[in-house]
């Protein structure tokens, strides 16, 4: 043993679930082979292993954009080596929970724009749906190539006191992060190859190749010769780095609006050798600048015709116009439901209880209890359009309180819960420490149905007694090891 021991003096914070770590401190028994391979190294070994990570970094050019922030927009993103682990059978329930949820979320999606019998059964308000930010009706009735709306999703979840898992929100627009997924496991593999072998856990570098083979399986034409393209805002856009990794690593273009165009009902991109046609857009543009015919007329980042030709089913989009009804935080609420309702099952996920303000006596009780309560709008992210009730300023409360009074059906809220920690390295005191974490798996759906990728993005809140993990406020992100069950 080292005689600075890495892990030396490591206590979880009371009242929360340690990831890694029993309440009187020692490893928790299915984590045993992971603290032993790791426990062996210094203080200051592990120091000199964090800082080589976050040059790798720094060469890589693994950045993300912060435009309000003063001190410049490209930043590295913020990573600490020490993994967030995953046991087996705590993963072979979510893998199953999460693919569930894709399925109800997809049938959901197909249903409101199409019969909306979930609507007319009233299981869920139709109101809420129908008024709602996200929900495009130009495109009821419009069934998309492949039949599939939700080709790739990043479901958020966070663990309570209990060590329960729970869903805190849907991503099913364009959800991004997975490239950091990739680039935390390349480190880990260089700086702690010897504690990840010994660790026995899942690959995450079959990603790309997945995701290729889902957008070619919904291509409206022979998925083998189809032509697949990622259609990218542009460099200054906050998740470019990851646009061109994902091309890259997928084999495929990456381009801008002014490389596509449509002629007829059918996408073509300009070549030098004259133009050639597209079958498959995994698109990285909002839905309000993807097509100026259809959508925001202003727009320079889309491309005139778009879905016109996705509705003709000429051109297969990835993910489909209009999923952004499904990411609404008060329609998360009913998700549950949608389970039942379209499957036939009792969901395997659990998720948190949810006050929906558009309905008068769940927003009595937020305006009467709002000290002890997290309010979001529910078509905002990255923590912004939130507040922290029990940290809150009695004059931040009172702003929130008019804006749900004015405009009830903008905001849920929900008790704030504990959310569980994480060893974390601390550069500044050269200490490990419990620092809370959240957890974005990713789901990827084609034409054979949802896959679950064996991992996904840590997110960490670095900041001492912080609950926000967001990259954008402070946080960051560790490698998500998924252990593999024990051998036979």
């Amino acid at each position: 043993m080292p005689p600075d021991p890495l892990f030396a003096g490591y206590a979880p914070l009371p009242g929360t679930y340690d990831e890694t770590f029993l309440p009187d401190g020692t490893p928790r028994p299915e984590f045993n082979r992971l603290w032993r391979a790791l426990e062996g190294r210094s203080r200051d070994e592990f120091a000199r292993h964090q800082a080589l990570a976050e040059l790798a970094l720094l060469n890589q050019g693994v950045t993300f954009s912060v435009y309000a922030d003063n001190r410049g927009s490209e930043k590295i993103f913020p990573f600490c080596l020490l993994p967030r682990s995953v046991g087996a059978e705590d993963w072979a329930r979510l893998e199953r929970g999460l693919a569930q949820r894709v399925r109800g979320v997809e049938a959901f999606l197909d249903d409101v724009y199409g019969e909306q019998r979930i609507l007319k059964e009233k299981v869920v308000p139709a109101d809420l749906v129908l008024g709602a930010k996200g929900y495009a009706p130009t495109l009821r009735g419009v069934r998309p190539p492949g039949g599939v709306r939700v080709h790739v999703s990043g479901i958020d979840l966070v663990r309570d006191p209990q060590g329960t898992f729970r869903v805190l929100e849907d991503n099913l627009r364009c959800p991004s992060g997975v490239s950091y997924v990739l680039e935390n496991r390349l480190l880990s593999k260089r700086i702690l190859h010897d504690a990840l072998d010994q660790a026995r856990v899942h690959r995450v570098d079959q990603y790309p190749s997945r995701l290729a083979a889902a957008l070619r399986s919904v291509s409206p034409e022979d998925p083998d010769k189809a032509m697949v393209v990622v259609l990218t805002p542009g460099p200054y856009n906050s998740a470019y780095f990851e646009h061109s990794f994902l091309a890259r690593t997928m084999g495929m273009e990456l381009v801008q609006a002014p490389d596509l165009y449509v002629d007829g009902d059918e996408v073509f991109l300009r070549t030098t050798r004259g133009p050639r046609r597209v079958h498959v857009i995994y698109r990285r543009i909002d839905d309000a600048y993807l097509d100026p015919e259809a959508f925001r007329p202003d727009s320079l980042l889309g491309v005139k015709g778009l879905v016109r030709a996705w509705a003709a089913g000429k051109v297969a989009i990835a993910n489909a116009p209009g999923n952004g009804i499904a990411d609404d935080k008060a329609v998360y609420a009913f998700v549950p439901d949608m389970i039942r309702f379209y499957l036939g099952e009792e969901p395997i996920l659990e998720q948190l209880p949810t006050y929906v303000c558009a309905r008068p006596e769940d927003q009595r009780y937020v305006l009467e209890h709002i000290a002890e309560l997290v309010v979001k709008a529910v078509d905002e992210a990255g923590g912004y359009g939130m507040l922290m009730g029990p940290s809150a300023s009695k004059e931040e409360r009172e702003a929130f309180r008019a804006r749900v009074q004015d405009e009830p059906r903008r905001y849920i809220a929900q008790h704030r819960l504990e959310l569980s920690t994480c060893p974390t390295w601390d550069s500044g005191s050269r200490t490990v420490v419990p620092r809370r974490v959240d957890l974005r798996p990713y789901v990827v759906s084609g034409s054979d149905g949802p896959w679950v990728l064996p991992g996904g993005l840590t997110r960490v809140a670095l900041r001492a007694g912080s609950y926000v993990v967001n990259s954008s406020q402070g946080g960051g992100s560790k490698d998500t090891w998924v252990l593999k069950g024990a051998q036979p």
